[in-house]
């Protein structure tokens, strides 16, 4: 069974505007990530799929702006990657204070692990799940998450190992379409699909 799913970051936050970690913080949308949430408009045939999201506020938040009027499954495996102590802090402040060691942690790729977070392979074996079941279910969705769990998308889908540049570069204000089978399989079909 291959079933068609879409996907998409959720609007900006002030914590995206000063390049912060956001992770598990709870951060909410900006205001102008409030105003590019209300102005998304999924292209067909998205607009009829059922529509699931992270339980990230930011995520919630911008899935009911996008269309008010339809319910929305809130699914914890969409939320974003944990990054533990480093939450709050930019990849640059995290390289100038780390040096080589973060440096190191960084050529991990899929088993680069922040302390008291996640690790990126641990993302894609919870998002991984999360696709299966939308492939059992046979009902395709359009899900509201996070970067680093759409990047755990990517991975699955082109067997990238999370070092080097990504096989595929996404803009992150667009949506992009895979196909979920039930054997677990990502397939990446259409990325960089606008919203306007």
């Amino acid at each position: 069974m291959a079933v068609p799913f879409a996907i998409v970051r959720h609007a900006p936050t002030s914590w995206n505007a000063e390049g912060r970690l956001q992770g598990s913080t709870d951060v909410p949308l900006s205001p102008a990530g409030d105003t590019r949430a209300r102005n998304w408009l999924l292209p067909a045939p998205a607009d009829r799929w059922r529509r699931m999201c992270s339980p990230l506020q930011r995520a919630r938040r911008t899935a009911e702006l996008m269309q008010p009027t339809v319910p929305v499954t809130v699914d914890s495996r969409l939320r974003e990657m944990s990054f533990g102590v480093w939450e709050g802090k930019s990849v640059a402040q995290l390289r100038a204070e780390g040096g080589e060691t973060f440096a190191a942690a960084e050529r991990l790729g899929l088993d680069f692990h922040p302390p008291g977070g996640e690790s990126p392979r641990l993302v894609m074996d919870r998002i991984a799940g999360w696709a299966r079941d939308i492939a059992i279910a046979d009902q395709p969705a359009v899900a509201i998450s996070h970067k680093a769990a759409i990047r755990a998308l990517l991975v699955l889908a082109t067997g990238w190992d999370m070092t080097g540049r990504m096989p595929v570069k996404l803009d992150w204000t667009c949506l992009h379409f895979f196909t979920a089978h039930a054997n677990g399989a990502v397939t990446l079909d259409r990325p960089n699909v606008p919203l306007s």
